[in-house]
């Protein structure tokens, strides 16, 4: 395969894989900032209540000023919550755009509805209630998402890569840097890890669920509500909760690793990390193919979203590589960066102008100090490498 053929298969991605936000919508003023903004505060679940930074204002009086129509007080209420529910929605939709489009609709939801509130539950409860079920509405519209490995067979590298399919079947990664997801579990009784629910094997996995025992896993297990607070968010009873989630636990755990990435992270330690993603990147921008399959299990697989096409065992993707993006028709630049909290780099390469593009963003999965999967999302409007254009789509970016 030429290098005009693997711009063109890249170029049709974009096409396919583009997404134009949502307009804004009625909202209170600041609410682009707390739809669009990428920073923000610690999320403090836990804490108690304390006075907000430079107004001397509890969560209490926020809420009391909000609902008697105080627009800039409801901004600075939600916003603390803003980055866990777009984590929260992304588990359910397995999409970084999705996910904002959710969080748009679910504050917009919850301005509209403030006066409602009665306290009965805490603000938290209340929020994800919404954010749940706007999500649920969203899945009964749109078909699941999974990622090539979970769509068919693969494929064999000596033949041409598949066409691109359109944007809406794949899972997207999520740039949780940007995003600034914290990393331990969000309560006493959840019972995975805030990054440990955003890996790509357990996403996947959750798209598998029917929508109703997703939601009730997600906010059981990982955001740690009882089951009183799910039976009454999904207007139904504890013991259908405790029911549907036996069920839940049944398909994910058949579809998830014994070990997760986190426990795997942790487990090599900074200075075996920085080596594994240094060897990479080293041997990607030298275009040595046989370096790479030194880093490889035996097993490994590598996908390439948009297109369906993948490739299963250490020979397969080598052979994959060597005619495609690593055939030595191709000048890379990498840049470490994270993603589905785990590793990931930014491939930039190298048009015919000599500027240094965006191509993709692979996300790693190692399965002890060797990569098993590497799903590898050519770039989209989602996703922007070094020196992309910052005027972009405005939807979530990988930092470099």
């Amino acid at each position: 395969m030429e290098v005009e053929e693997i711009d063109a298969i890249t170029e049709r991605g974009r096409r396919l894989g583009a997404s134009v936000l949502l307009p804004a919508r009625e909202g209170p003023a600041g609410w682009s900032s707390v739809l669009r903004s990428s920073v923000g505060g610690e999320i403090a679940l836990w804490q108690p209540e304390q006075p907000r930074e430079g107004n001397g204002m509890t969560e209490s009086t926020l809420l009391e000023a909000a609902v008697a129509g105080n627009e800039s007080a409801y901004v600075e209420l939600v916003e603390g919550h803003r980055r866990a529910l777009h984590a929260h929605c992304y588990r359910m939709l397995g999409s970084v755009h999705d996910a904002e489009d959710a969080v748009q609709e679910t504050l917009l939801r919850a301005w509209r509805g403030l006066s409602s509130f009665q306290g009965r539950s805490s603000l938290r409860s209340w929020l994800y209630t919404i954010a749940t079920n706007v999500c649920l509405r969203a899945i009964e519209r749109r078909p699941g998402r999974v990622l090539p490995i979970g769509y068919g067979p693969p494929a064999d590298p000596h033949e041409p890569l598949g066409e691109p399919l359109v944007e809406s079947t794949w899972i997207e990664p999520y740039p949780d840097e940007r995003l600034g997801l914290d990393g331990g579990p969000a309560g006493p009784e959840a019972r995975y890890e805030q990054r440990e629910s955003i890996e790509l094997a357990f996403v996947a996995a959750l798209q598998h669920l029917p929508a109703r025992q997703r939601a009730v896993l997600i906010l059981r297990d990982v955001l740690g509500f009882s089951g009183a607070e799910v039976a009454a968010a999904l207007e139904t009873t504890p013991a259908s909760v405790y029911s549907t989630l036996q069920r839940a636990h049944q398909t994910v755990e058949q579809r998830i690793p014994e070990v997760s990435q986190q426990a795997t992270l942790r487990s090599l330690g900074d200075e075996g990390l920085r080596a594994i993603v240094d060897s990479y990147v080293r041997a990607w921008e030298r275009n040595d193919v046989d370096a790479i399959a030194a880093m490889l299990t035996e097993s490994a697989t590598i996908a390439m979203p948009p297109t369906a096409t993948w490739y299963r065992g250490r020979c397969a993707v080598a052979a994959g590589l060597g005619v495609l993006a690593l055939s030595g028709r191709m000048t890379w630049r990498l840049t470490p960066t994270r993603a589905n909290g785990q590793l990931a780099v930014v491939a930039s390469s190298r048009d015919r102008g000599g500027t240094f593009v965006p191509n993709h963003v692979a996300v790693l999965t190692l399965r002890g100090s060797l990569i098993d999967e590497i799903n590898f999302f050519l770039t989209t409007s989602h996703y922007r490498g070094p020196g992309a254009d910052e005027s972009g789509s405005g939807a979530p970016a990988f930092a470099p």
